[in-house]
């Protein structure tokens, strides 16, 4: 099993996802003798799980059932353990794009954290690029280390356990992007600039404070780099529902015209609307926002290397 390629069937030692629906999964790690309690009962890592196919259906001993899925960065980003706070896929999904990352890319990465980010940068760099990512946090390190390790994705990645904005990442002119999420980012773009190649090279920084920004941008500026840009996303759901309408009341006229107009065993002239007259209401399909929703989570900025 490895997060960067695909496994059909699940292994003794393999992490996966035991998903019991949209708003309820979490991973485990399958080891043979071992076994897992759910709402709906036991599951048995060696009769269960060893051998079955990702996405089966498993049964639980209380007669319930959960589907075992493999992992992927996003799985993953719902369900790891926060050491930090975490980056989400809305962000994610961005940096990947703004830095230009493909197959074969070298990026640079502080903090590694709980190894949200990491996971998805490693899935998109793969299977030749290479992720060298800084941890200030020692027990941080040692735990992301473990953590690549049991993904299978430990000879596309080096963890280092030092300060970035003392003593960089370790690498000179080799980076096409580098990724900083630190306390204080100004601090580590002269090193960020060291890191990346001689041109072009692309770097963001993500901060939730403004304040925070406007040092960046000006570091950045000091230090050369163009095109800075800063950027930030969110994220609206919307849930699909049936609601109903009252029928406005216009009269007799009106009624008698809507009775001769309308067929009302006639399927075509009904629309997307399921009208009541009895009742006098109609029901509709819309479009509602949720009462809660994610704000704001940070700004992200940009820059190339001139």
């Amino acid at each position: 099993m490895s997060f960067v390629e695909y496994g059909d069937t699940v292994k003794d030692g393999d992490t996966a996802i035991v998903f019991l629906g949209h708003e309820s999964m979490f991973p485990v790690k399958v080891q043979h003798g071992t076994v897992t309690q759910t709402k709906y009962g036991v599951i048995r890592h060696s009769t269960d799980l060893i051998g079955k196919k990702y996405g089966s259906r498993v049964t639980c001993s209380k007669g319930g059932w959960v589907f075992i899925l493999h992992p992927t960065p996003e799985l993953w980003t719902l369900n790891l353990p926060h050491r930090t706070q975490i980056l989400y896929s809305t962000d994610i999904s961005i940096i990947t794009m703004m830095l230009e990352l493909k197959p074969g890319s070298i990026v640079c990465e502080s903090g590694t954290g709980s190894g949200s980010l990491s996971h998805a940068l490693l899935r998109t760099v793969a299977p030749t690029g290479h992720l060298y990512t800084v941890e200030f946090h020692q027990q941080r390190a040692e735990k992301a280390r473990e953590e690549f390790r049991e993904h299978g994705v430990e000879h596309l990645v080096t963890v280092t356990n030092q300060d970035v904005c003392k003593n960089g990442f370790g690498v000179s002119n080799i980076a096409d992007a580098v990724f900083l999420d630190i306390p204080s980012p100004w601090e580590a773009i002269g090193h960020a600039k060291s890191a990346l190649k001689a041109e072009g090279g692309r770097i963001c920084s993500f901060s939730p404070c403004i304040e925070q920004v406007q040092r960046t941008c000006l570091a950045l500026e000091e230090h050369g780099f163009t095109e800075i840009n800063t950027l930030e996303i969110l994220l609206r759901v919307y849930n699909v529902r049936t609601i109903s309408l009252q029928i406005p009341d216009l009269g007799k006229a009106a009624e008698d015209n809507s009775s001769a107009g309308f067929d009302n065993s006639d399927p075509s002239s009904q629309g997307s609307a399921c009208w009541n007259l009895q009742q006098g209401t109609a029901q509709f399909k819309s479009g509602v926002p949720l009462r809660e929703m994610v704000g704001h989570t940070g700004y992200l900025t940009f820059a190339t290397k001139s």
